[in-house]
């Protein structure tokens, strides 16, 4: 045996194996190379008649032609599984061919809604102030008259974030700040109120995060839309007036709203708002609560520098998937987040 054999028999095997096009190809050609009665296999054994002085150098030499074989027959073998794989997706397509379906794009439903609410308080004089999703506790409870006990600071409604965390887009308050997912977007109107002074007429719609068991009507992500007025002599007169122009732009001129008291710890007095409308399908004829909302606690004016004596204003906030919720007749919110293109298709 020469290496001028050896050298010969790698040559013919990357040939081969280069040839072949099948699994069943390679399987044959391997065996004429590798099997028992293979060109390699047959070299292998003759080593035993090779001179015991050149048996070292050939011994070498063989080894390396293993190897080179080897990688030639595994190279082989993925390239012919890669085509049979290809083989099973059909003909290729075409990309020059125009689309065999029309392909367009909407606005998401909740997107829709974000989109009504902002534009009927922009007519109102009302400009949009985004939140940041990532907040710390004294803009999320502290600065809104929320007590140190209160339910909604509890580690089983709020995402607490690691202590020590610092972000740069929404500075802490102060070094014992902890930040968290903010559980509502009226941490807005906070770092609002601190850096412009009244008149301040303000809408923050963004996303909120709160431990909630997901279920027909809640979710652990959701969007809020939060809305702030303060000026000298905001009065209850003007707050109602503004509810009720928005009401009836979303829901018709015939909608009808009442205030119920209800505790909010940034405002007082406090309210839930109630909305009938004729035509809302089977909530038509029917009181339902839409947002909470009053007038701005002296203290939450306070925690910013505005003076509570000399100004005054009015919030709410509302859920923006409830509302489209009930515009839309969807009856389940998960609905929103499953990406079904049958009922973005119909809301579209």
């Amino acid at each position: 045996m020469l290496p001028e054999d050896l050298d010969h028999i790698l040559k013919e095997a990357q040939n081969g194996f280069a040839r072949v096009s099948s699994r069943p190809e390679w399987e044959v050609f391997k065996a004429t190379v590798m099997g028992p009665k293979g060109r390699l296999t047959v070299a292998s054994k003759g080593l035993a008649d090779v001179p015991k002085v050149e048996k070292p150098a050939i011994g070498k030499k063989l080894n390396e032609i293993k190897k080179a074989v080897e990688a030639c027959s595994d190279e082989a073998l993925k390239r012919v599984e890669s085509l049979a794989a290809l083989a099973t997706l059909g003909s290729a397509i075409d990309p020059t061919l125009p689309s065999p379906v029309i392909i367009t794009g909407s606005r998401h439903p909740i997107s829709q809604v974000f989109d009504r609410v902002v534009d009927i308080f922009a007519r109102a004089g009302f400009t949009v102030r985004l939140p940041t999703e990532l907040e710390t506790e004294w803009y999320c409870f502290d600065a809104l008259n929320s007590p140190a006990n209160h339910p909604s600071r509890d580690m089983q409604d709020t995402y607490y974030m690691p202590f020590g965390l610092s972000v740069g887009s929404a500075p802490a308050h102060d070094e014992k700040d902890r930040y968290l997912l903010g559980t509502q977007t009226s941490t807005a109107q906070i770092r609002t109120m601190l850096k412009e002074k009244p008149p301040v007429r303000i809408l923050a719609p963004g996303r909120c995060f709160r431990r909630d068991d997901a279920d027909a009507g809640h979710s652990s992500n959701f969007h809020q839309i939060e809305g702030l007025y303060v000026d000298r002599d905001v009065s209850l007169r003007d707050f109602k007036s503004c509810l009720d122009y928005f009401i009836r732009e979303l829901f018709g001129p015939q909608a009808k709203t009442r205030l119920r008291p209800s505790y909010f710890s940034f405002v007082e007095p406090g309210f839930e708002l109630d909305v009938m409308t004729p035509n809302l399908g089977r909530l038509s004829n029917r009181w339902f609560e839409l947002m909470g909302c009053g007038m701005v606690h002296p203290a939450v004016l306070e925690n910013v520098g505005i003076d509570p004596d000399g100004f005054s204003g009015y919030a709410f906030g509302m859920g923006v998937e409830r509302i489209a919720m009930i515009l839309q007749g969807v009856d389940d919110i998960r609905y929103y987040y499953q990406n079904d293109t049958r009922l973005l298709k119909q809301l579209a």
